[in-house]
C-alpha cells in the first residue's frame, strides 16, 4: 500500500513494516513546514493503523537530512508565536513529538548529514542505525538560533548531559563513530547497507514481539523513567502483571514458548491497550 505525499513517501508492506521516506534528495532533504506536516500525518497514520508493526524512518539521497531549508533566505516561521501561548509548534518538534507519543516502535536510518533538524527528529525514535558516511550536528549555536524538536530533552537522556553540552554547545559536526560510542546511534553499517539493517530489524521486531507489550513497555519508559521513586512504577507493574491470567497475549506467549512455536500475538495496536493506565487519557489535541 503506497500513498502520495511531495515531499515523503509512505508505504506499508505486508509484513506490517511502514517506510516513511524523506524524498526531496535534489535538496538534501532539506526539512520544510511542508515536510514537518507531512511527516506528522503519515506517522500519525501508521501508528492508527492495526496492520503496522513497525515504522522505519528513512531518506533518499546521499543525505538524511542537512537541516531547515534555507534557500530562500529566511526561516519559516510565526513571527507572532513569540508572545503566544505556545498553540504554534516549530517544524522539527512536529516530527519528534509525534514519534515520542506513538504506540509503535520507530527505527530512523540515518545516512549522510543529518544536521540540525535532521538530527533532531530521530532523537525520540527507538533505535537510529547510521550509515558508516553519516554526520550529525547540533549546530544551532553556530548560525544564531536555538535547539528545536525538544532535543535539549532527548539529547542528555540518550547521551549523558556531559555529551549535550559538547555536541549543542559547540555546534560542531561529528562522524558515526563517535555517535556510536556515546550511545546516539545503535549500530553502523556500510552505506549500501544500512536500509536492509533497518528492515531486518524491523522484521525482528514484527515477528518476535508483542505489539500490546512493545506499545505498554514504550510508554511505561518514557512515563515512568522520570519518577523520583519507583513507587508509581511498582504500582503499575503490579496490576500489569495481576492482569496476565486473562490477557491472549500472555497466553499465547507462554503456548508458543513450550511448543517451540513461533508466536501469533493477538492483541492489536492501539486497539488493546489497557485502558487503566494513567496516560492513556493523555491525548495529544494534534493527534486526530
Amino acid at each position: 500500500m503506497t500513498s502520495r505525499y511531495s515531499t515523503i513517501t509512505y508505504e506499508v508492506d505486508r509484513s506490517g513494516i511502514a517506510q516513511v521516506t524523506l524524498n526531496r534528495p535534489d535538496a538534501r532533504n532539506g526539512y520544510t513546514v511542508k515536510m514537518a506536516r507531512e511527516l506528522e500525518h503519515a506517522l500519525k497514520r501508521a501508528d492508527d493503523d492495526e496492520l503496522v508493526r513497525v515504522v522505519v524512518l528513512a531518506a533518499n539521497g546521499k543525505d538524511f537530512c542537512c537541516g531547515a531549508d534555507l534557500s530562500d533566505g529566511a526561516f519559516e516561521v510565526d513571527p507572532s508565536a513569540g508572545a503566544s501561548d505556545g498553540e504554534w509548534q516549530e517544524p522539527a518538534g512536529r516530527c519528534s513529538m509525534t514519534v515520542y507519543r506513538m504506540s509503535k516502535p520507530v527505527i530512523a536510518a540515518v545516512q549522510g548529514a543529518a544536521v540540525g533538524a535532521g538530527a533532531t527528529i530521530i532523537l525520540s525514535a527507538d533505535y537510529r542505525l547510521a550509515a558508516s558516511d553519516a554526520r550529525f550536528g547540533f549546530v544551532f549555536s553556530r548560525r544564531g538560533i536555538y535547539p528545536e524538536g525538544a532535543s535539549a530533552w532527548f539529547l542528555p537522556r540518550l547521551v549523558g548531559m556531559g555529551t549535550a553540552l559538547d555536541w549543542m554547545v559547540s555546534g560542531r559536526l561529528f562522524g558515526a563513530d563517535e555517535a556510536k560510542n556515546a550511545g546516539l546511534v545503535h549500530s553502523v553499517h556500510p552505506a549500501g547497507e544500512l536500509l536492509s539493517a533497518a528492515r531486518e530489524l524491523a522484521h525482528d521486531l514484527v515477528a518476535h514481539t508483542a505489539p500490546v507489550s512493545v506499545a505498554v513497555v514504550r510508554r511505561m519508559l518514557y512515563e515512568l523513567s522520570g519518577d523520583p521513586t519507583p513507587d508509581r512504577t511498582r504500582v503499575i507493574d503490579s496490576r500489569l502483571v495481576a492482569g496476565l491470567a486473562e490477557n491472549p497475549d500472555a497466553f499465547e506467549g507462554v503456548s508458543s514458548f513450550l511448543e517451540k512455536r513461533p508466536a501469533d500475538f493477538p492483541g492489536r495496536v492501539p486497539h488493546d491497550l489497557p485502558a487503566w493506565l494513567p496516560w492513556h487519557s493523555q491525548v495529544d489535541p494534534t493527534h486526530t
